[in-house]
């Protein structure tokens, strides 16, 4: 990982709640469609395996996906995942933040958020640490304080879960646990 700025640093010091769209962050943003209309969507393990690190720190970080689209598939990555909230068939992702920040009590300066196309710009706007892929639309670039060093379904989740980890001092935890003997 890169060199972060320490105002980059400080913000994630505060996330509370993880959220990100799906398309185009989590997967490369590539939809095959099968004959009986079925999304299939490629899924990076490495994210994966980030959400299963977030989920030990203590206190435990919450998380969401809000995505335009909606997909069966998604559906189950999320459960499979344990992922606290899911929104599908949302073009208003602010609308759809603002009541996940109501449930939970959160305020936006508490949300790190993850977009990559000009219906994330809202929340990018908004919340406390926004990021984007590499790969992510122009328009979106200007409105974040992190364009990751990856593009998107390539590992963007889980460098900002890393970050996110050791600004609260929760990586090295994390690591000690697969270093056992």
């Amino acid at each position: 990982m890169m060199k972060i700025k320490r105002d980059i640093i400080e913000k994630a010091e505060k996330v509370k709640l993880l959220a990100s769209d799906v398309d185009g962050v989590l997967t490369r943003g590539e939809l095959i469609i099968l004959n009986n209309c079925e999304e299939i969507k490629v899924w990076n393990v490495k994210d994966g395996t980030g959400y299963n690190e977030l989920f030990k720190t203590q206190p435990r970080i919450e998380t969401a996906w809000i995505t335009g689209r909606q997909s069966l598939q998604v559906e189950e990555r999320a459960k499979d995942m344990s992922i606290d909230y899911l929104v599908q068939g949302c073009m208003n992702k602010m609308s759809a933040l603002k009541k996940i920040l109501k449930k939970n009590g959160f305020n936006t300066s508490e949300v790190a958020y993850i977009g990559d196309d000009i219906v994330d710009i809202s929340v990018l706007k908004t919340v406390g640490l926004s990021i984007c892929p590499m790969n992510a639309c122009e328009e979106v670039k200007k409105h974040v304080d992190y364009v990751s060093v990856f593009n998107g379904g390539e590992g963007v989740v889980r460098e900002v879960i890393e970050l996110i980890m050791k600004t609260k001092g929760e990586w090295e935890k994390a690591l000690s646990s697969y270093n056992e003997q």
